[in-house]
């Protein structure tokens, strides 16, 4: 895709403007950083940092069967969801192979809202794959991608900038974690949610009108000056998710990976009567898996990348799926794919890197925690 095909945010001139980098990415023109991805990762980490995440993927479904739907569709389980929550789950394929990780915001029993990865080319995916298996439930799916804007606002400080000016039935300091609401912010109609890709506590701002998503934009940046806030790119949002080891579709997770090896199986509610993909994970679980994500910490020698080998006597035992290195931490760590048993804590292994083996020593994920768990 060139640039002249790549697709826009609504935010796309305040990137320019701001003097942003930008890189085509799943088919929109992004900022990959502005004043440099350590400096902005720091920012999230210490103070706030705001992202342009207007290119995720919304789809809704609506309906009698909504929830049931929801329920059979996904491994977690939704059926005694609260309204106005938020649960994280993958979305399997039946041989257990993933399509998709999402975001599940439960409006009601008739109304829930999924956030998928990045339009169009999940959403898109996504959509076709949901419509799918609808068969016989009574419901109604929207795919609302091109109309929602949202920001994610991160860091110890985004609640001391966003509550005084946020208007709804309870204040931000009172919106628990994996929780959303609806109200005003800037004087704008917004959903908002504190969920966190980043590993810090923060705020996602979603709007149904591109516009009010540009005046938040800009206050947030305006009214956020005094505790530092600085606008961030896709780099620091790979660098803080990275630390704190959460997945990334398309590198530590895909169609080939099931959630019982990547760490995911709290997700995997296999008490459920039924979901896609339930018999695949059973005899999965039943069998034993054979690999497992692991951590990888490389004292020296470079940075691996997605997809390189990793070899223990020569022999291929797994593979990279993301590395980097980690701002807070001052380290470079990476995550991969190991078959057991090398996964055990403190086994020495190496990376085929650029046709040099450098050594990597397996420690526990993540490698930074959560905020909430520090």
């Amino acid at each position: 895709m060139n640039d002249s095909n790549l697709l826009r945010t609504p935010l796309f001139e305040e990137h320019l403007q701001l003097k942003g980098r930008m890189i085509p990415f799943d088919g929109f023109d992004m900022p990959v950083q502005y004043s440099g991805i350590i400096d902005e990762h720091l920012a999230v980490r210490e103070k706030i940092g705001i992202f342009d995440i207007s290119h995720m993927g919304q789809i809704e479904i609506k309906g009698i069967d909504a929830l049931p739907f929801v329920d059979y569709l996904l491994t977690n389980q939704f059926s005694d969801m609260k309204d106005d929550s938020i649960k994280y789950s993958p979305m399997c394929y039946f041989h257990g192979g993933q399509v998709d990780d999402l975001f599940v915001y439960k409006i009601s029993n008739r109304f829930i809202l999924l956030i998928v990865n990045a339009s169009p080319n999940y959403s898109e995916k996504d959509e076709q794959w949901i419509r799918e298996q609808a068969g016989n439930y009574d419901i109604e799916i929207h795919n609302k991608s091109n109309e929602y804007g949202a920001v994610a606002i991160q860091g110890p400080l985004a609640e001391k900038l966003l509550n005084p000016f946020f208007k709804g039935d309870i204040s931000l300091t009172d919106l628990k974690r994996f929780k959303f609401v609806y109200g005003k912010i800037f004087g704008k109609e917004v959903l908002i949610s504190r969920t966190g890709y980043t590993g810090e506590d923060g705020f996602e701002i979603y709007t149904a009108k591109g516009d009010d998503i540009v005046d938040i934009w800009r206050n947030s940046l305006q009214e956020g000056d005094k505790f530092g806030i600085k606008p961030c790119g896709l780099g620091a949002r790979d660098t803080t998710r990275f630390e704190v080891c959460y997945w990334l579709y398309g590198n530590d997770i895909d169609e080939t990976v099931n959630p019982l090896e990547s760490g995911q199986g709290w997700t995997v509610k296999l008490n459920k009567k039924n979901f896609i993909g339930k018999d695949a994970l059973l005899k999965i679980q039943q069998d034993g898996i054979k690999r497992k994500l692991t951590g990888l910490y490389i004292a020296q020698g470079g940075i691996p990348r997605h997809g390189m080998e990793v070899l223990f006597d020569n022999k291929k035992i797994g593979y990279i799926t993301s590395g980097n290195y980690c701002p807070t931490l001052k380290k470079v760590y990476a995550m991969a794919y190991l078959d057991l048993p090398f996964n055990k804590k403190s086994n020495m292994v190496q990376v085929l890197l650029r046709n040099k083996k450098i050594e990597a020593e397996v420690v526990d994920m993540p490698f930074l925690a959560p905020f909430n768990k520090r």
